[in-house]
């Protein structure tokens, strides 16, 4: 993994545990091919939209491209993936 992807990723997770107040979690806690939801990192429905919520305002993605994309939230690495590929800030 090259500098930028670590730096970005690394960014990413700060903003995530920041974004959906994770009171109990540090971004060393975000395991890059751990799930999201359930067993991973035990995020629920809700967390997901508060993730798209995230994308639109601090990376400029908009909601259109993440509709019926579930496979976007498999685990952080797919979504930071697909984050830095279409973000526009």
């Amino acid at each position: 993994m090259n500098e930028d992807v670590s730096a970005f990723r690394r960014e990413l997770k700060e903003n995530l545990v920041d974004w959906l107040q994770l009171m109990d979690k540090t971004a060393d806690d975000v395991k890059d091919e751990e799930p999201l939801f359930k067993e991973g990192l035990g995020l629920d429905s809700l967390d997901a939209v508060e993730i798209v919520i995230m994308m639109q305002r601090k990376y400029g993605i908009p909601q259109s491209a993440v509709e019926n994309r579930r496979e976007i939230f498999a685990t952080f690495a797919t979504l930071a993936d697909f984050i830095m590929a279409n973000r526009t800030k």
